[in-house]
């Protein structure tokens, strides 16, 4: 009886949660097919339902919706920070676990110490040295800063390859294969789901980042915008009774790229998080 009792009670608490968290994302969704341009509280559900919202976000650009523009430039630093991030990462961490020399222990407590620090109390001088550079309201700045400091996290991948059992690497050496093909032929082909978690974690943080963007593109020209920055714009109190519905729409579709991803790539994603937490 307590058994039961106890299984009622969390179902109903994961049931209010789940109704908690859903409410938002469902008025969003929602607000995004209304035929009202403004914030509407007076009801839950629109009264007029429209597509306008997703026409005008894609179709007919302004001086303030420019979304397919933004879009671009978000897809372009996400892909090539992801790129850039997942090959540093592999590389360093199979040197970490695979690999022995002097110092490195001691170059893996100093990475630890490294990512303690926040990255905000880094923004304000890395601004200040993109500036230098003449780096700034530049795309290729943005690429630059999301991957120089991706290979310090390694820890996970690590974990990862410390699961992969020393015999293989052995046993290619004996057969007079090189580093690098044990890296490519041994070690690689083992460790596909934590370098497809590799991959969807380092696209997901240029994706969906605004501080740093914020930071870096703030020369007013809107066409070289984030999506972030500029649905962020459309929040301003002299737009969001004209924009906010189009908002909503700019919120569904840069969410689909990510979730098409996410779906595809779930097994390996769960298989890489619970593989690279065995050994640290």
């Amino acid at each position: 009886m307590k058994k039961t009792i106890g299984s009622i009670v969390k179902h109903i608490v994961l049931l209010v949660l789940a109704v908690i968290w859903l409410v938002p994302i469902i008025w969003l969704v929602v607000t995004s097919f209304s035929g009202y341009k403004g914030i509407n509280t007076a009801h839950y559900f629109p009264t007029s339902w429209s597509m306008d919202n997703f026409v005008q976000l894609l179709t007919r650009p302004d001086s303030v919706v420019q979304y397919v523009s933004w879009f671009k430039n978000t897809l372009i630093i996400a892909v090539f920070t992801c790129i850039i991030s997942t090959i540093f990462v592999i590389m360093v961490s199979y040197a970490m676990s695979c690999m022995r020399f002097n110092g490195r222990k001691q170059i893996m407590s100093a990475s630890l110490i490294l990512n303690m620090f926040p990255g905000p109390l880094l923004m304000i001088a890395i601004y200040f040295i993109l500036k230098m550079l003449g780096l700034t309201n530049s795309h290729f700045g943005m690429i630059i800063v999301y991957s120089a400091g991706s290979g310090l996290g390694f820890l996970i991948m690590k974990g990862f390859m410390d699961t992969i059992p020393m015999s293989l690497k052995e046993a290619a050496r004996l057969e007079g294969a090189s580093e690098a093909k044990i890296f490519t032929k041994v070690i690689l082909p083992l460790c596909k789901p934590i370098v497809v978690y590799q991959v969807i974690s380092s696209f997901l943080i240029p994706w969906g980042d605004f501080v740093f963007a914020k930071l870096m593109l703030n020369s007013g020209v809107s066409k070289d915008w984030t999506v972030a920055i500029g649905l962020y714009n459309m929040l301003e109190k002299s737009l969001v009774n004209k924009y906010f519905s189009v908002f909503c729409a700019g919120g569904i579709v840069v969410a689909i790229p990510i979730s098409i991803l996410f779906v595809i790539m779930q097994k390996y994603y769960v298989e890489g998080v619970t593989g690279g937490s065995v050994k640290g």
